[in-house]
């Protein structure tokens, strides 16, 4: 059964796309070709209340389990959070797609992560710098957001934006207080203090949601009229530790 209402987080709702069909659809691609040198296991953290990559990954074989307060049932989920996984160093991924940017103490969740892998294991990470979204970018988006759109995770932030009356960069920091967001940017610095990074790069986010592709996103980015907002970080678990 899914249910809707309040037992689900106030950000799947109102503050970002965890649990998003048409964000795993764009960026599935991306994560499967990390995560293909890999063997063993893959633990998906905050997959959200319609399991993430976890179907995607069970349908090309991979064993993978979920872990969310607000997973699906099924033998692929758990409704914990990762510090309730055993760390048995038994994974050889984890992925993490705009789950990341919660967390307070990055370190410890970095341990934690190591804690999971095996030697040569994976951290593939999707994230998005929120504290990139500038006036500029935003009115870029909103100006290419598909007619009937209103109900989006987009539409619904420009409707409370406007409904504020405040300027956008007021707006966009009582929200992050609101939610307790921590800067995306640094999600990947952290975790590179644990892991070896292999990929470090901002990349167009915003495109899933608008009538644009991936490459208007970064060809507006390009000419400085809009700030790349999504983060995507790879780091691996060299044998013997670092």
């Amino acid at each position: 059964m899914h249910h809707h209402g309040p037992a689900e987080p106030a950000h799947h709702h109102h503050g970002s796309p965890t649990g998003d069909p048409q964000r795993i659809a764009a960026v599935w691609p991306w994560v499967r070709n990390q995560l293909a040198p890999t063997t063993g296991p893959v633990l998906e953290v905050g997959c959200g209340p319609i399991g993430g990559f976890v179907p995607a990954l069970l349908a090309e074989g991979r064993d993978a389990l979920g872990v969310d307060p607000v997973a699906p049932e099924g033998p692929a989920y758990r409704q914990v959070t990762v510090e309730d996984v055993t760390p048995d160093g038994s994974f050889g991924a984890v992925v993490a797609c705009a789950s990341l940017h919660h967390v307070r103490d990055l370190d410890a969740l970095a341990d934690r992560l190591a804690a999971l892998l095996r030697p040569g294991g994976r951290v593939v990470v999707v994230e998005w710098a929120w504290e990139r979204i500038d006036s500029a970018t935003v009115q870029w988006c909103f100006a290419r957001l598909p007619d009937g759109s209103e109900d989006s995770w987009l539409g619904r932030q420009r409707t409370a934006w406007q409904e504020s009356g405040l300027p956008w960069d007021e707006y966009v920091r009582q929200w992050a207080v609101a939610e307790d967001l921590q800067p995306g940017a640094g999600v990947g610095r952290a975790l590179a203090s644990r892991f070896r990074t292999l990929v470090d790069e901002d990349v167009p986010y915003f495109h899933p949601y608008l009538t644009v592709d991936e490459d208007a996103e970064r060809a507006a980015a390009a000419a400085g009229e809009i700030q790349l907002v999504g983060v995507r970080w790879v780091g691996v678990l060299d044998d013997g530790g670092l």
